[in-house]
């Protein structure tokens, strides 16, 4: 069958986000179908986003800088994939969202909570999912690359073996500020995908303050 190989590829590699997918998929299925298609949606966008996410730092937070290179190594194939993928879905997220809000000023009471509370925690982890991929990403782009003359990114204490952390400040700062001050880049490469990540950044702060004004005007009508 030729789906096998790539599927126990990912398996192999990505195993917890393919625990994720599939458990979104069963929460998707699992909603009565008197919701509404994006509700729906936005359900399993969360129990994949929040699940992926958790695993993301459990397993970045419990990995010492020396063993970064060999997980590199086995989700090397798929990582480019991975990230767009998590672009894309964030993306995707926000346009649910709007048409999960066109329905917040129909309802009242319990069923407009439910809605906004939707609403705030795809926000929150489509944005806070962003980031993350992008600073596990670097981390693997930093040390697939990494020789003694030549570094991907550039730290101003010198780091030779910077750990997680190190990339997780690179990549929140750039979602929040656009810009670091003190870490420059090493590479074309890299710099691309900095840039990437900061248009999307944008691009996501501004969806949020405009949502945030739209759920505020909706609340007080």
């Amino acid at each position: 069958m030729s789906f096998w190989p790539p599927l126990r590829h990912l398996y192999q590699a990505r195993p917890r986000l393919l625990v994720a997918f599939l458990l979104s998929v069963v929460s998707f299925f699992l909603i009565p179908a008197s919701q509404s298609l994006a509700q729906r949606l936005l359900i399993g966008w969360n129990v994949l986003a929040w699940l992926y996410l958790l695993s993301l730092w459990w397993l970045m937070l419990r990995t010492p800088a020396k063993d970064i290179a060999r997980i590199a190594r086995v989700q090397d194939e798929s990582a480019g994939t991975v990230l767009a993928l998590v672009c894309v879905a964030c993306l995707v997220s926000i346009l649910a969202i709007l048409f999960e809000l066109g329905e917040v000023k129909h309802l009242k009471d319990a069923a407009q909570v439910r809605h906004i509370v939707l609403t705030v925690t795809t926000l929150v982890v489509s944005w806070s999912l962003l980031p993350t991929a992008f600073a596990m990403h670097y981390a693997h782009m930093f040390y697939l690359s990494k020789t003694e003359s030549h570094k991907a990114l550039l730290f101003p204490d010198k780091l030779h073996d910077p750990g997680y952390w190190d990339f997780i400040y690179y990549s929140f700062t750039l979602a929040v500020a656009s810009q670091t001050a003190d870490v420059a880049t090493g590479n074309t490469t890299i710099r691309r995908v900095t840039t990437l990540q900061a248009v999307l950044s944008f691009i996501f702060n501004l969806a949020i303050l405009g949502l945030s004004i739209n759920v505020g005007a909706g609340l007080l009508n």
